[in-house]
């Protein structure tokens, strides 16, 4: 057990040497908001000790001076008391901002840097309460509990030796049941811990949920989903119920369990004050005086179960946030990675295996070579690993066996950054960030100037329909683009592509979704956007790659055949030539 005490007191210590560097930025304003609570907590005392005289000298002596005196003296302590509590709190949600804040950026900064298999297996719930609703959570949270903590000690530190120095026999009393109410708190992190981590993942599914209705709102619409959408949402919700049922349920007994032995205190306080106040050891204003700092003190002690909860729930959180901060991606620089400056060479697939999942091969020992400048077609049936084996290029995941090389360099070995500078792509669905349109093409060049922007405007064929805009270049297009239609999505994010000029181009399914009016027009900048470059095409339509200086033929992970367009149609049973003319009738 002590094992385990020390194991935990451990882990505390490390959060919170973790925490500290987020908190030293702002120290001394932290300082300031723990000190203020110093004296507002020990204020409370004031009230209590200045009731013995009051009633001594007032209510048994009948003093008209300290009438007007004592009153006057808890209103200015008072007044003193509000103000303080009004500072303490103004600094403790200052801070506890500034620490959300920069807690967010550093998560947010490692959430870029995770790489696709994370996203692969993550919702966008569990991402949201992991990277954002945890920071808040362990910071903010944490700071303003802290302050009701800080408080509530000088405060009870205070209105004890109000106690003592009226009545340490009742003093006795007081204290040991203070530490019996105090005790039910010690097994409050045991019982919430794994309810916590139940509730993160459901009231994650409730933030799936309000996502999915966003961005799917027109399938949901188009396909009179309604019911079937509130129901799953509904179970959902039950879910998060029951689980908070659950939470309450193991832990709604602390304050009530602090209220009873409290009661107890309070009960055998006012016997033996009776019974000392009859044999003459305590007069009638340290009884009252001594009654009112412990009601003073255990009001706060009967509440406290529900901060402590918060508290711990905060300390949790802290764990969750600084454990993904910790955690590592999968796709990493080595140590010893060189800078990819420039393409020279040829670009190599070497007996290349990869699966997603284990036992579930998905590329089996693929094996091809690209020389500078070439461009190649990747085709053939859905599910084939077409996608799979390019994505290994920009190591969006890494192989399981062989090698993917550059320059003779495996790409293992090359920075990620750098490698990842030397290539563009074009995906079938381009994300468009909220914005302008040129925002979104600047992305491909932060630093472009506006000949270059328009430069990358012209070859991806869109001069003209950013001329009819009323604000051209600085068009507001929406959350995801929504405001543009799918052709003028594509040509500007083959735009982007051109302003990044990278010597690699991947084009993966990139006018697939489009009509053949729009494919024509995207099709042209795509032409204009490969001219002399290293060019790798994903493609169902066969018809866009019949130019492609090689065509692969990809089928259950391997290479079926390979060569131009006239080599694979006149081969004898070609795969190529089946699909080729299945697509054209």
């Amino acid at each position: 057990m002590n094992l385990i005490k020390n194991i935990k007191q451990s882990n505390l210590i490390q959060n919170y040497s973790k925490f500290f560097p987020y908190v030293k930025p702002y120290l001394w304003q932290a300082i300031l908001a723990i000190l203020v609570t110093l004296p507002l907590g020990a204020m409370d005392a004031v009230i209590a000790w200045v009731l013995k005289p009051y009633t001594d000298v007032v209510m048994i002596e009948r003093s008209a001076k300290a009438t007007s005196f004592l009153p006057l003296l808890v209103i200015i302590f008072s007044f003193a008391q509000s103000f303080l509590n009004y500072a303490a709190t103004y600094l403790n949600t200052w801070v506890g901002q500034k620490i959300t804040m920069d807690l967010k950026l550093s998560l947010f900064k490692k959430l870029m840097r995770y790489d696709p298999r994370f996203f692969d297996k993550s919702t966008s719930g569990v991402i949201i309460y992991k990277f954002n609703h945890d920071a808040e959570m362990a910071s903010s949270g944490l700071l303003a509990n802290l302050k009701v903590f800080t408080t509530r000690l000088f405060s009870s530190i205070s209105l004890i030796v109000v106690l003592i120095y009226n009545s340490w026999q009742l003093s006795i009393i007081a204290i040991v049941i203070l530490f019996g109410a105090l005790y039910p708190l010690t097994k409050v992190r045991k019982k919430i811990k794994g309810i916590m981590d139940k509730t993160i993942f459901s009231g994650a599914q409730v933030m799936t949920h309000y996502n999915e209705a966003f961005s799917g709102n027109r399938v949901i619409s188009s396909f009179n989903l309604y019911e079937y959408q509130e129901k799953r949402f509904s179970n959902t919700l039950q879910s998060v119920f029951k689980l908070g049922m659950n939470m309450t349920k193991k832990t709604g007994i602390v304050s009530p369990m602090m209220h009873f032995i409290v009661s107890i205190g309070i009960a055998g306080v006012i016997w033996l004050g009776g019974w000392l106040i009859s044999h003459n050891q305590l007069t009638p204003g340290g009884f009252v005086s001594f009654i009112t700092a412990l009601l003073m003190l255990y009001h706060p002690i009967k509440s406290i179960g529900s901060n402590y909860t918060n508290v711990q729930m905060s300390l949790l959180a802290m764990e969750r946030v600084f454990s993904s901060l910790e955690s590592k991606p999968s796709i990493k620089n080595k140590d010893t990675a060189i800078k990819l400056e420039d393409i020279k060479s040829d670009i190599v697939f070497e007996n290349v295996c990869f699966e997603y999942d284990a036992n579930r091969p998905i590329l089996k020992n693929v094996s091809l070579k690209i020389a500078k400048g070439q461009t190649v077609a990747f085709v053939g049936n859905s599910g084939g690993g077409k996608t799979t084996l390019v994505n290994l290029l920009p190591r969006f995941y890494d192989v399981k066996k062989g090698a993917v090389k550059i320059d003779g360099h495996d790409v293992r070995d090359i920075d990620i950054d750098s490698l990842r500078n030397m290539i563009s792509i074009v995906f079938q669905d381009n994300i468009l960030f909220s914005g302008t349109i040129r925002d979104n093409i600047l992305l491909g060049k932060t630093s472009a100037t506006n000949e270059e922007i328009w430069k990358a405007v012209k070859s991806a064929c869109l001069e003209e329909f950013i001329s009819s805009l009323p604000l051209g270049l600085d068009t507001e297009i929406g959350e995801r683009g929504t405001k543009l239609s799918g052709g003028q999505k594509q040509r500007v994010a083959i735009a982007r592509a051109f302003l990044k000029n990278a010597p690699i181009v991947i084009l993966d399914e990139a006018t697939s979704a489009l009509d053949n009016k729009s494919e024509e027009i995207v099709q042209q900048a795509i032409y204009n956007l490969m001219e002399d470059r290293t060019v790798f095409v994903i493609a169902h339509r066969l018809s866009t790659v019949k130019n492609a200086d090689n065509i692969v033929v990809i089928d259950h992970g391997q290479i079926r055949e390979q060569g131009t367009h006239e080599e694979l149609l006149k081969k004898e049973d070609s795969v190529y030539a089946k699909l080729y003319k299945t697509q054209l009738k």
